[in-house]
C-alpha cells in the first residue's frame, strides 16, 4: 500500500476540472487522479498535461454509475488506504436555448449534479484521511436560486438541522413537481441547474456537520464553492474567467494547510466565505 498522498478530481478531462488537476499537479505533494467517464478522453487529457511536464494519473469515473464510483473507491482503498483530497467537480448544465422539456432537464440535471455528487460522497468520504480536504464545486447560481425559492423552502435550505434524508426528499420533490407542472406554485425557481446546486451547497453544510459529529479530531475540512463564470463548454465563450482562474478557489480549498481550522461547512466565492 502506497503512503503517497492522493487527490481525486471528478469530471476533469476538460474545463474547470482539468484546470484544477493542472494546478494540483504543480502544488499537491502526491498523486493526482484525473477522472472522466470516457477513458480515451481521460487519457488524452493526461497526455496533454504530460506535454506541459506535469504528471497526472487516470482513473475512469462516471458519477451517474454507482459501480464506477465503487470501483474507484476500492482502488483507492487498496492502493492508498484512503484519500487526502476530493474535488467533486463533475456536473452538467443544459444550454439556455435547449428545447428539452423542463421536467426532463430537471431529472437529468439533478441526477448528475446532486444525486451523482452525493453518491461519490457516500462512497468516498469514509475514506478521507485525517487532515483531508473535500471541495464540492457548486455555483453562485445556488444563491440566486435560493433567493428565488418560497420563504418556506428558503428556511428549510438554510436550516442548521436539515438532514441528508430531508434534503434528498426536497430534491426528489422538485423533480416530481416539474413533472406535474406545479413547481412554481410549490415555491421553486425556474432553474434546474440552480436547484441542483442548492442541493450541492446544502449537502456540503450537512456533511461538514456530520464530520464534526463523527470525526471531530481528524481535522477534515469540507466546503462548497463557486468557481465563478468560466469560459468552458458549459458556460460558453462570453464568460469572464479563464479555466485556470476558475480553478483558484477550488484549489485554495483543496490545499488548505494542515493547521487550518476553517473554513469548514461554508460556501465560498473568490476565496471568500459568502453568506448562505
Amino acid at each position: 500500500m502506497s503512503s503517497v498522498p492522493v487527490a481525486v478530481v471528478t469530471g476533469s478531462n476538460k474545463g474547470i476540472g482539468f484546470a484544477i488537476v493542472r494546478a494540483l499537479c504543480k502544488q499537491f505533494p502526491g498523486d493526482v487522479y484525473l477522472t472522466a467517464r470516457d477513458p480515451s478522453r481521460g487519457q488524452e487529457a493526461v497526455a496533454k498535461l504530460k506535454e506541459e511536464g506535469l504528471r497526472a494519473l487516470f482513473h475512469q469515473l462516471d458519477i451517474d454509475d454507482l459501480q464506477s464510483i465503487r470501483a474507484l473507491r476500492d482502488f483507492l482503498k487498496e492502493k492508498y488506504g484512503g484519500l487526502n483530497v476530493l474535488v467533486n467537480n463533475a456536473g452538467i448544465a443544459f444550454k439556455v436555448q435547449d428545447t428539452t422539456p423542463f421536467p426532463v432537464q430537471a431529472e437529468v440535471t439533478l441526477k448528475t449534479n446532486f444525486f451523482g455528487t452525493r453518491n461519490v460522497c457516500t462512497e468516498l468520504l469514509p475514506l478521507m484521511k485525517p487532515y483531508g480536504r473535500v471541495v464540492n464545486v457548486s455555483s453562485m447560481v445556488s444563491s440566486s436560486a435560493l433567493r428565488g425559492c418560497s420563504q418556506e423552502l428558503q428556511q428549510k435550505f438554510r436550516s442548521d438541522t436539515i438532514t441528508e434524508d430531508e434534503l434528498v426528499q426536497l430534491m426528489n420533490k422538485f423533480v416530481e413537481d416539474t413533472k406535474k407542472s406545479v413547481h412554481e406554485k410549490e415555491g421553486w425557481p425556474n432553474t434546474a441547474y440552480g436547484v441542483s446546486k442548492i442541493g450541492v451547497t446544502v449537502l456540503s453544510r450537512i456533511q461538514a456537520r456530520m464530520i464534526n459529529e463523527t470525526r471531530k479530531g481528524d481535522h477534515i475540512l469540507l466546503n462548497a464553492c463557486c468557481p465563478g463564470w468560466v469560459r468552458t463548454d458549459m458556460a460558453g465563450p462570453q464568460a469572464t474567467k479563464s479555466p485556470d482562474e476558475g480553478a483558484e478557489t477550488p484549489v485554495y480549498l483543496a490545499l488548505l494547510p494542515s493547521d487550518a481550522d476553517g473554513p469548514h461547512g461554508q460556501f465560498l466565492s473568490n476565496k471568500t466565505v459568502k453568506p448562505w
